[in-house]
């Protein structure tokens, strides 16, 4: 059964015994990620995740690596557009050591000025990287044009000229703005002993202090909708759709998971079935949406040569009139609901999962979403709710994004 407490310092825990299991997961979400940056700030939280591995007052980035691989552990973490998440699978004789080091990485990073200067250049590194990938760039770039100038529209890795120019000053001030218990929660499942548990979070995590926390901004999705570009030296052309969406949190976003998979979200759907198996003009081709507080957005994706860019367009757009025109068919409806429940119960069997579900949704939405709960409204969307979805979504404004060779020059063909 899972329980809920929170520590005499405001840090909310949520916990739930696994006893078949011989391993244990524990995470700290910190409500830390791009969403709530100012332009010159934008790429901090990230940069903060790298720095809380490189050290702390009791542990060099060494020391942390070598006491988790020494008894068999995994240690990582990563950051959101809403969070920052800190987590660490061990078996579970070793929950306190894992409670031990993720505290230590989260509440006393050093932010050495040596260390902090190596890992900048790593983030820089990684932001090179992403450039050369153009999937993530077709990404980036459809956010910046559904949302512009607003925070959902910037990146999470943030520009160069942001992690080049930072000091440790800015890291610290930003830093006290966000990671307090009171903008925390902490996440465990798996094999434990609640007594024993309790005191190994009260005694790693007790002593944490602050009080900062900051809301969540409004962000407007395709308030003026926007078509960008960006010329890369690739074999491929990629495409990016942005729709609104639903937020976090809404009735609706069931009845849009179910909608998506019938459009995009598997090998069966619409968009997969018409634009691989029969055109054969995609090797990736998919659908997904994004839920955000308050607001959402809906992305369709696809890869494929420059000259079929106008036909695979045309190819989306004529599945989606047709979705629209006559609407998802009952067989489609009972598959797309029967999927995401086998999928989310399949993923329940995970205690990193199961972790992973109950800390993000009480970090993010300050409530625990018990599977029954998930499954009953997975259950209760009608063909009606998934279709209503579809037109809201689909018949709404549209952002484009399109990454490739000379790719002016292609869509102007």
């Amino acid at each position: 059964m899972v329980e809920q407490y929170t520590l005499p310092n405001g840090l909310r825990v949520i916990v739930e015994p696994l006893p078949h299991l011989r391993s244990v997961s524990i995470g700290v979400w910190v409500r830390a990620g791009s969403i709530l940056e100012k332009p010159e700030e934008n790429g901090l939280s990230h940069f903060i995740e790298h720095l809380a591995f490189k050290g702390t007052a009791r542990r060099s980035a060494r020391q942390i690596a070598q006491e988790m691989d020494a008894v068999g552990g995994y240690l990582n973490a990563a950051t959101s557009k809403l969070a920052t998440t800190y987590y660490a699978k061990v078996i579970d004789e070793d929950i306190d050591l894992a409670a031990d080091i993720l505290s230590d990485i989260v509440i006393h990073p050093a932010y050495e000025p040596k260390e902090l200067d190596k890992e900048r250049s790593v983030v820089l590194e990684e932001i090179s990287m992403t450039d050369d990938s153009p999937e993530d760039v077709a990404y980036d770039l459809v956010a910046e044009a559904m949302f512009g100038d607003q925070a959902l529209g910037r990146t999470i890795l943030g520009p160069r000229e942001n992690i080049e120019g930072c000091s440790r000053e800015d890291i610290l001030a930003y830093r006290a703005r966000h990671y307090s218990p009171m903008n925390a929660c902490v996440a465990v499942a798996g094999n434990y002993d609640a007594g024993r548990l309790k005191e190994i979070l009260t005694k790693h995590f007790g002593g944490w202090q602050g009080s900062a926390s900051e809301m969540y901004p409004v962000n407007l999705v395709n308030r003026q909708p926007n078509i960008l570009t960006a010329d890369k030296d690739t074999e491929q052309a990629h495409i990016c759709l942005g729709y609104n969406g639903k937020e976090l949190g809404s009735e609706d976003v069931y009845a849009m998971a179910v909608f998506n998979s019938v459009l995009g979200g598997g090998m069966s759907s619409r968009l997969f079935q018409r634009i691989r198996e029969e055109s054969a003009m995609a090797y990736s081709v998919y659908s997904a949406p994004s839920a955000y507080p308050y607001c959402g957005d809906f992305t369709v994706y696809a890869a494929v040569s420059p000259k079929n860019v106008r036909a695979v367009v045309g190819e989306i757009d004529e599945e989606i009139g047709k979705l629209l025109r006559d609407g998802i068919t009952e067989e489609e409806f009972r598959m797309a609901k029967a999927q995401l429940k086998g999928g989310f119960i399949l993923g329940q069997e995970s205690a990193y999962n199961r972790m992973n579900g109950m800390g993000s949704n009480l970090a993010l939405m300050n409530r625990y979403i018990p599977t029954e709960e998930t499954i009953r409204r997975i259950e209760a969307v009608t063909r009606q709710d998934a279709q209503r979805v579809a037109e809201e979504t689909l018949r709404g404004p549209r952002s484009e994004a399109y990454v490739g060779r000379k790719i002016d020059k292609v869509l102007k063909k």
